[in-house]
C-alpha cells in the first residue's frame, strides 16, 4: 500500500479529535497486535513437527473465528448506527466485509490442507498458508485505516459522545465473556499507558469485582515490568490483591 500525502495527513492528525469517543482505536490496536503475532508464528512453523502443525493450525482457526466475530459486531452495531443517520456511509466497508467472510473461509480451508497432508507437501502448504495469511492481514490493515478515518468522521458528525459510549456499551455487552477476555489480552498490552489505565479504571467502576480481577490476571503476563508498574500505580492496587508491581 502506498500512502499518499492526504492519507498521511489524516494519520498525523488522527489524535486531534478533541477527545471524541473513538469506537475503533482500542479494538483495532488489539487486531493489529494479534495479526502481527500470528503471522510471525505461522512463518516460523516447522512443517515436520506434527504437534506444532496441529497447534498453529488451531491458532489460525481461532483467529479466523475471531475475525468473523469482529466484522459481525461492526455490521450489527456500527454500520447500523451509520446507516441510521448517514445512509450509504457504510457501503464500502460492508462490501469488504463480505469479501472478508470469503477470505476467512479460504484461510480455514488452507489450514485444512496443511493439517491433512504429509511429507514434503507439508512445507508447500505451510508456505501457502503463510502467504495467504499475509495478504489477508495486509488488506485488513488498509481496511481498518479506512474505518478509523471515514467511519469515525461520519460517527462524530452525527452522534454525541454520550451516544457513542452507549453504542459501545451495547456492542461490548453482546460479546460473550470468553471472547471479551481474548480482546483484553490483545488490546491492553497494545495500548499506551494512559489508554490502558483509562480502560481498566472504567472497567473497575462498572464491572463486577471478579470480572475486573479476571481481566487483570489475563493481561498481567503480557505486560512488561515497567508497563505493569505504571498500571498498578495508576489503579492503586492494594498489596492484598496480590497484583502489585514487583
Amino acid at each position: 500500500m502506498k500512502m499518499d500525502s492526504n492519507e498521511m495527513g489524516q494519520v498525523v492528525s488522527a489524535d486531534a479529535t478533541g477527545g471524541r469517543v473513538d469506537l475503533y482505536a482500542g479494538i483495532h490496536k488489539a487486531m493489529r497486535a494479534l495479526m502481527a503475532d500470528i503471522l510471525v508464528a505461522v512463518g516460523r512453523l516447522d512443517p515436520a513437527d506434527d504437534s506444532e502443525v496441529e497447534w498453529i493450525g488451531a491458532r489460525v482457526l481461532q483467529f479466523a473465528d475471531f475475525c468473523h466475530s469482529h466484522l459481525r459486531h461492526e455490521n450489527e452495531f456500527v454500520h447500523v448506527a451509520l446507516e441510521r443517520r448517514q445512509p450509504g456511509a457504510s457501503a464500502r466497508i460492508a462490501a469488504e466485509h463480505v469479501e472478508h467472510e470469503q477470505a476467512i473461509a479460504d484461510l480455514k480451508a488452507a489450514v485444512g490442507a496443511l493439517q491433512t497432508c504429509q511429507g514434503e507437501r507439508r512445507a508447500y502448504e505451510a508456505l501457502a498458508l503463510y502467504r495467504q495469511l499475509a495478504l489477508f492481514i495486509a488488506h485488513n490493515f488498509e481496511h481498518m485505516h479506512v474505518e478509523e478515518m471515514e467511519h469515525n468522521a461520519a460517527l462524530w458528525a452525527h452522534y454525541s459522545d454520550a451516544e457513542l459510549q452507549a453504542l459501545e456499551g451495547e456492542l461490548v455487552a453482546s460479546i460473550p465473556p470468553e471472547e471479551n477476555m481474548v480482546v483484553l489480552r490483545w488490546m491492553v498490552p497494545a495500548m499506551t499507558p494512559a489508554e490502558r489505565l483509562q480502560l481498566l479504571q472504567n472497567m473497575r467502576a462498572h464491572a463486577p469485582a471478579p470480572a475486573f480481577a479476571a481481566a487483570l490476571e489475563v493481561v498481567r503476563p503480557h505486560l512488561g515490568t515497567g508497563d505493569w508498574a505504571k498500571l498498578a500505580r495508576g489503579l492503586q492496587l492494594a498489596p492484598v490483591e496480590g497484583l502489585v508491581a514487583a
